[in-house]
């Protein structure tokens, strides 16, 4: 997905303000296995995904709890260095190579000082940003497993195509074993 394109999903700017703000972002590619965010460290950078897939995770005891998966035209942020500028609780890795396009949020911050169109494109953002939250948060509290796994079939199969299942598992809040139980159910 190119950039126009992510930029005019999260708020259409006026030429002017696109070109600002694009003057500030940065093509760069990393490969598989690498670690964009790391937790307990503050990063400077907000990402979009041009190509390729990341999960992020928590590690609060002795395995990995995936709580959200990314791919093109998604933004790849940690919310608490975006708005607090502190530590982050998350891990976000890359499950594919990924082309990515990099946005230093010091120079955003400035953005928003000197363009009140790019303060309101980052306003929409957070807010964008603040609804997926909130949506993940429902969709593991509140269905069973099964309806979980019939969800993202149906909201993203794209990521029981390209996830590994202990990934998957782990963002449904269920073994590996109840995973392959659901699925073999289902066919």
């Amino acid at each position: 997905m190119n950039i126009d394109n992510i930029i005019d999903n999260i708020y259409p700017l006026p030429e002017k303000s696109k070109a600002l703000l694009k003057g500030n972002i940065y093509e760069t590619t990393f490969p598989k296995a690498h670690v964009l965010f790391k937790v307990n460290r503050i990063s400077s950078k907000i990402y979009f995904i041009r190509k390729g897939m990341v999960r992020a995770f928590a590690n609060p005891g002795d395995e990995d709890i995936t709580f959200w998966f990314g791919k093109e035209g998604d933004a790849v942020i940690s919310m608490k260095n975006y708005v607090q500028n502190e530590k982050g609780y998350e891990t976000i890795e890359l499950l594919e190579p990924c082309d990515l396009y990099e946005l230093n949020t010091e120079h955003l911050r400035k953005l928003f000082n000197e363009d009140i169109h790019i303060a309101n494109w980052g306003r929409k953002f957070a807010e964008q940003e603040l609804i997926k939250i909130e949506e993940r948060l429902i969709f593991r509290q509140c269905r069973t497993a099964l309806e979980r796994y019939k969800e993202l079939m149906l909201t993203d199969p794209e990521i029981l195509q390209r996830v590994q299942l202990g990934h998957i598992a782990s963002y449904l809040g269920m073994t590996q074993v109840s995973l392959s139980r659901i699925r073999s159910g289902l066919k």
